[in-house]
Protein backbone atom coordinates (compact mmCIF):
# COMPACT_ATOMS: atom_id res chain seq x y z
CA UNK A 1 0.00 0.00 0.00
CA UNK A 2 2.77 2.46 1.00
CA UNK A 3 4.77 1.47 -1.78
CA UNK A 4 1.37 2.45 -3.99
CA UNK A 5 0.79 5.62 -2.38
CA UNK A 6 4.60 6.67 -2.90
CA UNK A 7 4.19 6.31 -7.00
CA UNK A 8 1.25 8.06 -6.89
CA UNK A 9 2.67 10.93 -5.31
CA UNK A 10 6.28 10.90 -7.16
CA UNK A 11 3.84 11.23 -10.48
CA UNK A 12 1.84 14.01 -8.79
CA UNK A 13 5.39 16.00 -8.26
CA UNK A 14 6.15 15.25 -11.34
CA UNK A 15 3.35 16.81 -13.27
CA UNK A 16 3.53 19.68 -11.09
CA UNK A 17 7.45 20.26 -11.16
CA UNK A 18 7.57 19.79 -15.32
CA UNK A 19 5.30 22.60 -15.73
CA UNK A 20 6.73 25.06 -12.83
CA UNK A 21 10.25 24.38 -13.89
CA UNK A 22 9.49 25.30 -18.13
CA UNK A 23 8.04 28.46 -16.56
CA UNK A 24 10.97 29.54 -14.70
CA UNK A 25 12.94 29.06 -17.33
CA UNK A 26 10.65 30.61 -19.92
CA UNK A 27 10.46 34.16 -17.25
CA UNK A 28 14.03 33.95 -16.56
CA UNK A 29 15.28 33.50 -20.01
CA UNK A 30 12.44 37.01 -20.21
CA UNK A 31 15.72 39.00 -18.48
CA UNK A 32 17.67 38.87 -21.55
CA UNK A 33 16.94 42.06 -24.07
CA UNK A 34 18.33 39.97 -26.74
CA UNK A 35 16.55 39.06 -30.11
CA UNK A 36 17.21 37.32 -33.23
CA UNK A 37 17.16 40.56 -36.07
CA UNK A 38 15.72 39.81 -39.08
CA UNK A 39 17.59 41.15 -42.24
CA UNK A 40 14.46 43.64 -44.03
CA UNK A 41 17.39 45.65 -45.86
CA UNK A 42 15.97 44.07 -49.61
CA UNK A 43 11.78 43.52 -48.45
CA UNK A 44 9.37 45.12 -50.52
CA UNK A 45 6.24 46.22 -48.07
CA UNK A 46 3.99 43.00 -49.36
CA UNK A 47 0.35 43.36 -50.21
CA UNK A 48 -1.53 42.89 -46.93
CA UNK A 49 -4.98 43.00 -45.80
CA UNK A 50 -6.18 43.47 -42.34
CA UNK A 51 -9.50 41.34 -41.33
CA UNK A 52 -11.53 42.35 -38.46
CA UNK A 53 -14.48 40.38 -37.34
CA UNK A 54 -17.25 42.66 -35.52
CA UNK A 55 -20.23 41.08 -33.80
CA UNK A 56 -22.25 44.28 -32.65
CA UNK A 57 -19.04 46.49 -31.99
CA UNK A 58 -21.08 49.57 -32.86
CA UNK A 59 -19.26 50.68 -29.11
CA UNK A 60 -15.79 50.48 -29.93
CA UNK A 61 -15.43 49.97 -33.88
CA UNK A 62 -14.90 53.50 -34.77
CA UNK A 63 -12.22 53.72 -32.31
CA UNK A 64 -10.11 50.77 -33.90
CA UNK A 65 -10.35 51.53 -37.01
CA UNK A 66 -9.07 55.21 -36.54
CA UNK A 67 -6.03 53.29 -35.08
CA UNK A 68 -5.48 51.41 -38.13
CA UNK A 69 -6.38 54.15 -41.06
CA UNK A 70 -2.63 55.91 -40.38
CA UNK A 71 -1.40 52.89 -41.14
CA UNK A 72 -2.43 51.64 -44.39
CA UNK A 73 -2.76 53.05 -47.63
CA UNK A 74 -5.58 52.21 -48.71
CA UNK A 75 -9.05 52.36 -46.08
CA UNK A 76 -9.99 48.77 -48.54
CA UNK A 77 -7.44 47.06 -47.21
CA UNK A 78 -9.40 46.62 -44.27
CA UNK A 79 -12.33 44.19 -44.24
CA UNK A 80 -15.07 44.43 -41.28
CA UNK A 81 -16.65 41.44 -41.18
CA UNK A 82 -20.21 42.21 -39.54
CA UNK A 83 -21.39 39.27 -38.35
CA UNK A 84 -24.70 38.35 -37.00
CA UNK A 85 -24.64 42.33 -36.29
CA UNK A 86 -28.04 43.79 -35.01
CA UNK A 87 -26.56 47.42 -34.77
CA UNK A 88 -24.55 49.98 -35.97
CA UNK A 89 -21.08 48.28 -36.14
CA UNK A 90 -21.39 48.05 -40.46
CA UNK A 91 -22.75 51.56 -40.75
CA UNK A 92 -19.95 52.94 -38.91
CA UNK A 93 -17.05 51.25 -40.66
CA UNK A 94 -18.42 51.82 -43.77
CA UNK A 95 -18.38 55.66 -43.01
CA UNK A 96 -15.00 55.26 -42.19
CA UNK A 97 -14.04 53.83 -46.00
CA UNK A 98 -13.13 50.85 -44.67
CA UNK A 99 -14.53 47.26 -47.21
CA UNK A 100 -17.60 45.81 -45.07
CA UNK A 101 -19.12 42.54 -45.59
CA UNK A 102 -22.05 40.91 -43.71
CA UNK A 103 -22.61 37.40 -42.52
CA UNK A 104 -25.94 36.48 -40.94
CA UNK A 105 -25.60 32.80 -40.09
CA UNK A 106 -27.28 31.81 -36.46
CA UNK A 107 -26.40 27.92 -37.03
CA UNK A 108 -22.57 29.13 -37.12
CA UNK A 109 -21.89 31.63 -34.22
CA UNK A 110 -18.21 32.71 -33.62
CA UNK A 111 -14.66 34.02 -34.35
CA UNK A 112 -14.00 31.35 -36.09
CA UNK A 113 -16.36 31.07 -38.41
CA UNK A 114 -16.51 35.17 -39.30
CA UNK A 115 -12.68 34.69 -40.10
CA UNK A 116 -13.71 31.63 -42.68
CA UNK A 117 -16.15 33.87 -44.12
CA UNK A 118 -13.57 36.93 -44.57
CA UNK A 119 -10.48 34.58 -45.99
CA UNK A 120 -13.01 33.47 -48.80
CA UNK A 121 -13.86 37.01 -49.21
CA UNK A 122 -10.06 37.67 -50.09
CA UNK A 123 -9.50 34.45 -52.20
CA UNK A 124 -10.95 36.51 -54.74
CA UNK A 125 -7.84 38.71 -54.69
CA UNK A 126 -5.25 37.24 -52.63
CA UNK A 127 -2.86 39.43 -49.64
CA UNK A 128 0.69 37.72 -49.75
CA UNK A 129 0.02 38.85 -45.94
CA UNK A 130 -3.41 38.44 -43.55
CA UNK A 131 -3.34 40.31 -39.84
CA UNK A 132 -5.78 39.84 -37.81
CA UNK A 133 -7.22 42.09 -35.57
CA UNK A 134 -10.14 42.14 -32.81
CA UNK A 135 -12.47 44.78 -33.21
CA UNK A 136 -12.10 46.38 -29.45
CA UNK A 137 -8.13 46.99 -29.28
CA UNK A 138 -5.98 49.94 -30.14
CA UNK A 139 -3.65 49.24 -32.72
CA UNK A 140 -0.11 51.14 -31.96
CA UNK A 141 2.00 52.77 -33.96
CA UNK A 142 3.95 50.41 -36.77
CA UNK A 143 2.41 47.57 -35.66
CA UNK A 144 1.18 46.64 -39.25
CA UNK A 145 4.08 47.26 -41.09
CA UNK A 146 6.08 45.55 -38.69
CA UNK A 147 3.83 42.50 -38.43
CA UNK A 148 4.13 42.52 -42.20
CA UNK A 149 7.71 42.47 -42.47
CA UNK A 150 8.56 40.22 -40.04
CA UNK A 151 5.34 37.41 -41.67
CA UNK A 152 6.94 38.30 -45.08
CA UNK A 153 10.40 37.64 -44.14
CA UNK A 154 10.24 35.02 -41.65
CA UNK A 155 7.01 32.82 -44.17
CA UNK A 156 5.51 31.91 -40.64
CA UNK A 157 2.91 32.79 -38.11
CA UNK A 158 3.79 36.24 -36.20
CA UNK A 159 2.34 37.48 -33.38
CA UNK A 160 2.02 40.50 -31.56
CA UNK A 161 2.18 41.89 -28.11
CA UNK A 162 -1.55 41.65 -26.86
CA UNK A 163 -2.21 43.60 -23.23
CA UNK A 164 -4.78 44.69 -21.46
CA UNK A 165 -4.88 47.93 -19.76
CA UNK A 166 -6.47 48.36 -16.45
CA UNK A 167 -9.31 50.89 -16.28
CA UNK A 168 -9.34 53.97 -14.31
CA UNK A 169 -9.12 53.91 -10.32
CA UNK A 170 -8.19 49.95 -10.59
CA UNK A 171 -8.62 47.42 -7.34
CA UNK A 172 -5.56 45.54 -5.92
CA UNK A 173 -7.41 42.19 -7.47
CA UNK A 174 -7.01 44.46 -10.83
CA UNK A 175 -4.02 44.86 -10.80
CA UNK A 176 -2.85 41.32 -9.40
CA UNK A 177 -4.77 40.24 -13.25
CA UNK A 178 -3.32 42.46 -15.12
CA UNK A 179 0.33 41.21 -13.86
CA UNK A 180 -0.99 37.88 -14.36
CA UNK A 181 -2.18 38.39 -18.23
CA UNK A 182 1.09 40.46 -18.88
CA UNK A 183 3.13 37.25 -17.87
CA UNK A 184 1.14 35.41 -20.23
CA UNK A 185 1.16 37.24 -23.11
CA UNK A 186 4.37 39.31 -22.62
CA UNK A 187 7.09 37.94 -20.36
CA UNK A 188 6.15 34.04 -21.31
CA UNK A 189 6.74 34.92 -25.24
CA UNK A 190 9.43 37.00 -24.79
CA UNK A 191 11.01 34.37 -23.05
CA UNK A 192 10.36 31.18 -25.74
CA UNK A 193 11.72 34.03 -28.39
CA UNK A 194 14.65 34.07 -26.92
CA UNK A 195 15.06 29.99 -26.69
CA UNK A 196 14.37 30.07 -30.11
CA UNK A 197 10.73 28.65 -29.31
CA UNK A 198 7.53 29.16 -31.09
CA UNK A 199 4.38 30.95 -29.14
CA UNK A 200 0.67 30.24 -29.21
CA UNK A 201 -1.31 32.85 -30.41
CA UNK A 202 -3.44 35.10 -28.21
CA UNK A 203 -6.31 36.34 -30.55
CA UNK A 204 -5.65 39.63 -32.10
CA UNK A 205 -2.44 41.03 -33.81
CA UNK A 206 -1.76 37.93 -35.58
CA UNK A 207 -0.02 38.19 -39.44
CA UNK A 208 -0.15 35.51 -41.81
CA UNK A 209 1.46 34.32 -45.05
CA UNK A 210 -1.45 33.99 -47.21
CA UNK A 211 -0.01 30.41 -48.03
CA UNK A 212 0.48 29.32 -44.07
CA UNK A 213 -3.39 29.78 -44.28
CA UNK A 214 -4.33 27.46 -46.43
CA UNK A 215 -2.87 24.54 -44.31
CA UNK A 216 -5.28 24.62 -42.00
CA UNK A 217 -9.63 25.58 -41.20
CA UNK A 218 -10.84 28.47 -39.10
CA UNK A 219 -14.86 27.91 -39.26
CA UNK A 220 -15.54 26.75 -35.64
CA UNK A 221 -17.00 27.67 -32.89
CA UNK A 222 -13.82 26.53 -30.48
CA UNK A 223 -13.92 29.02 -27.30
CA UNK A 224 -10.51 29.54 -27.63
CA UNK A 225 -9.63 29.11 -31.75
CA UNK A 226 -6.86 31.64 -31.61
CA UNK A 227 -4.44 28.95 -29.39
CA UNK A 228 -6.36 26.22 -31.38
CA UNK A 229 -5.27 27.78 -35.07
CA UNK A 230 -1.19 28.46 -33.92
CA UNK A 231 -1.31 24.78 -32.48
CA UNK A 232 -2.85 23.44 -36.00
CA UNK A 233 -0.18 25.77 -37.45
CA UNK A 234 2.92 24.32 -35.93
CA UNK A 235 2.02 20.70 -36.59
CA UNK A 236 1.65 21.69 -40.22
CA UNK A 237 5.24 22.94 -40.20
CA UNK A 238 4.21 26.60 -39.50
CA UNK A 239 5.89 27.81 -36.08
CA UNK A 240 4.26 30.93 -34.59
CA UNK A 241 7.01 33.98 -33.70
CA UNK A 242 6.49 36.97 -31.33
CA UNK A 243 7.09 40.27 -32.38
CA UNK A 244 6.92 42.43 -29.55
CA UNK A 245 7.59 45.55 -31.18
CA UNK A 246 4.07 45.06 -32.69
CA UNK A 247 1.46 46.11 -29.90
CA UNK A 248 -2.34 45.77 -29.85
CA UNK A 249 -4.44 47.09 -26.60
CA UNK A 250 -7.11 45.95 -24.74
CA UNK A 251 -9.18 47.05 -21.33
CA UNK A 252 -10.25 44.61 -18.83
CA UNK A 253 -14.15 44.58 -18.19
CA UNK A 254 -15.13 46.80 -15.31
CA UNK A 255 -18.39 45.05 -13.98
CA UNK A 256 -17.68 41.74 -12.38
CA UNK A 257 -19.68 39.39 -13.84
CA UNK A 258 -18.95 40.41 -17.61
CA UNK A 259 -14.70 39.98 -16.44
CA UNK A 260 -15.93 36.69 -15.08
CA UNK A 261 -17.59 35.35 -18.63
CA UNK A 262 -14.20 36.66 -20.59
CA UNK A 263 -12.37 34.68 -17.59
CA UNK A 264 -14.46 31.44 -17.93
CA UNK A 265 -14.23 31.29 -21.54
CA UNK A 266 -10.36 32.01 -21.46
CA UNK A 267 -9.01 29.21 -18.80
CA UNK A 268 -12.05 26.51 -20.28
CA UNK A 269 -10.61 26.64 -23.51
CA UNK A 270 -6.90 26.66 -22.44
CA UNK A 271 -7.45 23.82 -20.11
CA UNK A 272 -9.45 22.03 -22.35
CA UNK A 273 -6.94 22.74 -25.18
CA UNK A 274 -3.99 21.60 -22.59
CA UNK A 275 -5.61 18.20 -22.12
CA UNK A 276 -6.53 17.65 -25.63
CA UNK A 277 -3.41 19.08 -27.17
CA UNK A 278 -0.48 18.41 -25.36
CA UNK A 279 -0.40 14.71 -25.86
CA UNK A 280 -0.53 15.78 -30.00
CA UNK A 281 2.06 17.99 -30.10
CA UNK A 282 4.76 16.15 -27.72
CA UNK A 283 3.21 13.22 -30.86
CA UNK A 284 4.26 15.44 -33.30
CA UNK A 285 8.11 16.57 -31.78
CA UNK A 286 8.42 12.62 -31.85
CA UNK A 287 7.18 11.53 -35.03
CA UNK A 288 8.86 14.67 -36.75
CA UNK A 289 11.33 15.22 -35.00
CA UNK A 290 10.47 18.97 -35.29
CA UNK A 291 11.51 19.13 -31.28
CA UNK A 292 10.06 22.92 -31.47
CA UNK A 293 6.89 20.97 -30.64
CA UNK A 294 8.01 19.88 -27.76
CA UNK A 295 8.54 23.76 -26.70
CA UNK A 296 5.06 24.57 -27.61
CA UNK A 297 4.01 21.39 -25.84
CA UNK A 298 5.46 22.66 -22.49
CA UNK A 299 4.18 26.46 -22.66
CA UNK A 300 0.50 24.69 -23.44
CA UNK A 301 0.79 22.65 -20.34
CA UNK A 302 1.55 25.09 -18.06
CA UNK A 303 -2.18 25.91 -16.45
CA UNK A 304 -3.28 29.22 -15.72
CA UNK A 305 -0.82 30.67 -13.30
CA UNK A 306 -3.19 30.67 -9.97
CA UNK A 307 -4.47 27.17 -10.67
CA UNK A 308 -0.91 26.15 -11.14
CA UNK A 309 -0.32 27.68 -7.25
CA UNK A 310 -3.27 26.00 -6.08
CA UNK A 311 -2.23 22.79 -7.05
CA UNK A 312 1.05 23.01 -6.15
CA UNK A 313 -0.57 24.22 -2.47
CA UNK A 314 -2.41 21.23 -1.73
CA UNK A 315 -0.06 18.78 -3.30
CA UNK A 316 2.47 20.16 -1.74
CA UNK A 317 0.97 20.01 1.91
CA UNK A 318 -1.09 16.30 0.67
CA UNK A 319 2.27 15.34 0.37
CA UNK A 320 4.15 16.28 3.41
CA UNK A 321 1.63 14.68 5.60
CA UNK A 322 1.99 11.62 3.68
CA UNK A 323 5.91 11.88 4.21
CA UNK A 324 5.84 12.91 7.56
CA UNK A 325 3.44 9.89 8.58
CA UNK A 326 5.83 7.69 7.15
CA UNK A 327 3.36 6.87 4.22
CA UNK A 328 5.68 8.04 1.30
CA UNK A 329 9.30 8.87 1.25
CA UNK A 330 10.79 12.06 0.73
CA UNK A 331 11.75 12.59 -2.87
CA UNK A 332 7.93 13.59 -3.80
CA UNK A 333 8.25 16.31 -1.52
CA UNK A 334 11.20 17.29 -2.18
CA UNK A 335 10.52 17.59 -6.31
CA UNK A 336 7.39 19.90 -4.91
CA UNK A 337 9.92 21.92 -2.90
CA UNK A 338 11.78 21.92 -6.21
CA UNK A 339 8.41 23.23 -8.25
CA UNK A 340 7.76 25.65 -5.42
CA UNK A 341 11.15 27.83 -5.66
CA UNK A 342 10.59 27.48 -9.27
CA UNK A 343 7.27 29.14 -9.23
CA UNK A 344 8.27 31.95 -6.56
CA UNK A 345 11.93 32.26 -8.67
CA UNK A 346 9.33 32.81 -12.13
CA UNK A 347 6.94 35.23 -10.73
CA UNK A 348 9.81 37.36 -8.65
CA UNK A 349 11.98 37.20 -11.97
CA UNK A 350 9.08 38.74 -14.00
CA UNK A 351 7.58 40.97 -11.88
CA UNK A 352 11.32 42.69 -10.97
CA UNK A 353 11.53 43.45 -14.87
CA UNK A 354 7.89 43.75 -16.12
CA UNK A 355 5.67 44.61 -13.08
CA UNK A 356 7.60 46.11 -10.16
CA UNK A 357 6.73 50.15 -11.71
CA UNK A 358 2.78 49.23 -11.97
CA UNK A 359 2.19 46.91 -8.76
CA UNK A 360 3.95 47.54 -5.55
CA UNK A 361 4.93 44.42 -3.75
CA UNK A 362 1.94 44.45 -1.01
CA UNK A 363 -0.55 43.72 -3.41
CA UNK A 364 0.86 40.05 -4.07
CA UNK A 365 -0.41 39.94 0.20
CA UNK A 366 -3.55 39.59 -1.63
CA UNK A 367 -3.03 36.56 -3.87
CA UNK A 368 -5.03 34.18 -1.11
CA UNK A 369 -7.91 36.36 -1.80
CA UNK A 370 -7.23 36.11 -5.40
CA UNK A 371 -6.89 32.97 -5.38
CA UNK A 372 -10.34 32.15 -3.32
CA UNK A 373 -12.33 34.06 -6.26
CA UNK A 374 -10.98 31.38 -8.72
CA UNK A 375 -12.31 28.51 -7.00
CA UNK A 376 -15.40 28.56 -8.60
CA UNK A 377 -13.95 29.18 -11.85
CA UNK A 378 -11.96 25.47 -11.86
CA UNK A 379 -15.37 23.68 -9.85
CA UNK A 380 -17.01 24.98 -12.72
CA UNK A 381 -14.50 23.37 -15.76
CA UNK A 382 -14.92 20.16 -13.48
CA UNK A 383 -18.57 20.20 -13.09
CA UNK A 384 -20.03 22.54 -16.05
CA UNK A 385 -17.08 23.32 -18.19
CA UNK A 386 -17.75 25.67 -20.98
CA UNK A 387 -17.97 24.64 -24.64
CA UNK A 388 -19.69 27.01 -26.37
CA UNK A 389 -18.45 30.44 -27.53
CA UNK A 390 -19.60 33.58 -25.93
CA UNK A 391 -18.70 36.98 -26.91
CA UNK A 392 -17.87 38.61 -23.75
CA UNK A 393 -20.22 42.06 -23.64
CA UNK A 394 -19.19 45.68 -23.66
CA UNK A 395 -19.70 47.97 -20.82
CA UNK A 396 -18.00 51.24 -19.51
CA UNK A 397 -14.71 50.07 -19.94
CA UNK A 398 -15.08 49.62 -23.32
CA UNK A 399 -16.25 53.30 -23.67
CA UNK A 400 -12.83 54.45 -21.82
CA UNK A 401 -10.42 52.44 -24.07
CA UNK A 402 -12.62 54.30 -27.24
CA UNK A 403 -11.67 57.46 -25.15
CA UNK A 404 -7.82 56.86 -25.09
CA UNK A 405 -7.74 55.74 -28.43
CA UNK A 406 -9.12 58.85 -29.49
CA UNK A 407 -6.70 60.76 -27.18
CA UNK A 408 -3.64 58.39 -28.75
CA UNK A 409 -4.76 59.55 -32.17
Amino acid sequence: MIHVLDVILFFNALLILIPCVFFCIECLAALSSRRFQLDKSSTNYPKTAILIPAHNEAMVIGSTLESLLSQVENPKSIVVVADNCNDQTAAIARQLGVTVIERSNDQQRGKGYALDYGLRFLHENPPEIVILIDADCYVGSQTIERLSEEAVVTDQPVQALYLLEKPPNPTAINLISEFAFKVKNLVRPIGLDRLGLPCLLTGTGMAFPWSVLQDVSLASDNIVEDMQLGIDLAIAGHLPRFCSEAKVIGVFPQQEKLAQTQRKRWEHGHLKTLFNQVPRLFWGALTSRQWKLLGLGLELSIPPVSLMVMLWGISFVVTMLCTILGLSSWLPAILLTIAGASLLMAIASAWTKYGSQEVPASTFLLIPLYLLKKIPLYLGFLLRPQNQWVRTERDSSSLWLNQQNQNRN
